[in-house]
């Protein structure tokens, strides 16, 4: 029942995280917990403390106490609130366009003054910092002046070399030549849709779809069509495959595995249906996998990619959510596509950042990660589902969320009298930033919805905060 303490928690909260882990994991609503006493024994720690965190379980609505016979488990986390709406987009493209007011949101999200909902990254401490400072000592010592020359245009081999070693759990396996490593899934994901898509060409996403997918669009001046798309299940089958049929739109742009800001899966069925319909209408799909090994129960799901057979598909990802964002070192699969997409990428960057590669190639080769992943799903599954629980017991009637299976983010979808845009103005002067909803969508939809990011420890602070932003979401907006 132990759990690695951190110096800068306190000891009743880390006890109330460590029965919120089990009430998460197998415990089941009506279950009773360990006596105060009880507990305090197996924890080492006084009554007063096991008291101080099962009151904060009891005030979150997790457990419930029963004069004279002890404290229960409530019930499970969000689950009395239902998903959100599937919102109908215009049946027509169109041009984005990225305002003044977008850009100051998201210059707001990591504000180091602010209590940021918005960023969708992990916290620095989930992070493997000392084995990757480690193993920069190291290289600084071994490898002299390697660290401060170019590296291969398209990659360090065994960066790469890692990378085929785990593509197998991905549904294929992979040669290391198939990659080519980029700067972050951004560019990744920018140059597939260069090399595979003309110029001016409509590009259909999920709807709501990640802001920066709608800025890279934006960019390289594509149209962007919006599919409707389910909490659970990802975009609408049917209205894709209408869309290829017709040949309607040049390229699909979207995240197959717990997509952001929803949070849905498509199915192995659904991936293999779509990877059919690029492969006999020869139209591309651009499939960001950045969330695909943060699964929290059962196996990592496959790609859109595995069931590709015309090389149609151009897989794109990042090690931005599960090792180190700062590196900026993503990696694509371009298929069919790699010779424009290599010719393309030396171009536009030449090589990416020789240090980052070579710290992570050690890293992936030494056998951490696979540790390092298993905590930090176990720790994104239980900050979602306490998200989830502090939104079920602190925002207005009326309002519904998102239950993704895997990743850091909830969608939450307020009344319909509610403006997400004026919440993230009067949280803002309270210190509190989110991102409203509007601006994951090219037609301006979700304007009641906002992205929760849970990539962070709930301390005290961010609870209380989320407690004041729904107390603000409940007041006449």
């Amino acid at each position: 029942m132990r759990k690695h303490r951190t110096k800068d928690r306190l000891r009743y909260q880390e006890i109330a995280d460590i029965v919120t882990g089990q009430i998460h994991g197998n415990l089941m609503p009506g279950e009773k917990l360990p006596s105060v006493r009880r507990l305090s024994r197996q924890e080492k720690v006084s009554v007063t403390t096991v008291l101080h965190a099962y009151e904060i379980l009891e005030n979150q609505g997790l457990i419930t106490s029963k004069s004279g016979s002890g404290y229960y488990v409530r019930r499970k986390p969000g689950q009395n609130l239902p998903e959100p709406s599937v919102i109908q987009p215009p049946a027509s493209p169109s041009f984005v366009n990225i305002d003044r007011t977008v850009l100051q949101i998201l210059g707001n999200i990591r504000q180091k003054n602010l209590i940021s909902f918005g960023a969708a990254l992990p916290s620095s401490e989930l992070l493997p910092n000392h084995s990757l400072n480690k193993i920069t000592a190291k290289l600084s010592r071994q490898k002299d002046n390697a660290l401060i020359q170019y590296e291969n245009p398209f990659g360090n081999f065994n960066l790469k070399r890692q990378l085929s070693r785990y593509s197998a759990d991905w549904g294929r396996h992979l040669s290391p030549d198939e990659f080519t490593i980029t700067a972050g899934c951004t560019e990744a994901l920018s140059l597939s849709l260069r090399a595979s898509v003309r110029s001016g060409g409509v590009v259909a996403v999920e709807s709501p779809v990640y802001y920066g997918i709608l800025m890279i669009l934006a960019g390289l001046g594509f149209k962007a069509l919006e599919i409707p798309s389910n909490p659970s299940g990802g975009p609408s089958i049917s209205t894709l495959e209408k869309l290829f049929k017709q040949k309607n739109i040049d390229a699909l742009l979207l995240t197959s595995n717990f997509s952001n800001p929803l949070g849905s899966l498509i199915s192995d069925e659904d991936k293999e249906k779509i990877a059919d319909l690029s492969g006999r209408h020869k139209i591309p799909i651009i499939e960001d996998d950045i969330y695909g090994d943060l699964y929290f129960k059962g196996k990592r799901p496959v790609t859109i990619h595995s069931f590709d057979k015309k090389g149609m598909v151009l897989l794109c990802s990042s090690f931005s959510k599960s090792i180190a964002p700062g590196f900026r070192v993503g990696y694509a699969v371009p298929g069919r596509f790699e010779d424009e997409f290599r010719k393309i990428k030396f171009m536009s960057t030449g090589s990416t950042t020789t240090m980052s590669q070579l710290i992570l190639a050690e890293y992936l080769s030494g056998g951490g990660y696979d540790r390092h992943m298993q905590n930090l799903r176990k720790s994104f599954h239980d900050q979602i589902l306490t998200g989830g629980n502090l939104i079920e017991n602190y925002f207005p009637e009326g309002t519904r969320i998102s239950r993704p299976q895997g990743g850091m983010v909830l969608w939450v979808e307020l009344p319909k009298d509610k403006d997400s845009y004026k919440l993230y103005l009067r949280a803002l002067k309270e210190n509190i930033s989110i991102v409203p909803g509007y601006i994951f969508s090219s037609s301006k939809n979700y304007k009641n919805c906002f992205r929760l990011s849970c990539g962070f420890p709930w301390t005290e602070q961010n609870r209380n905060a989320l407690k004041r932003l729904g107390e603000i979401a409940a007041e006449r907006l």
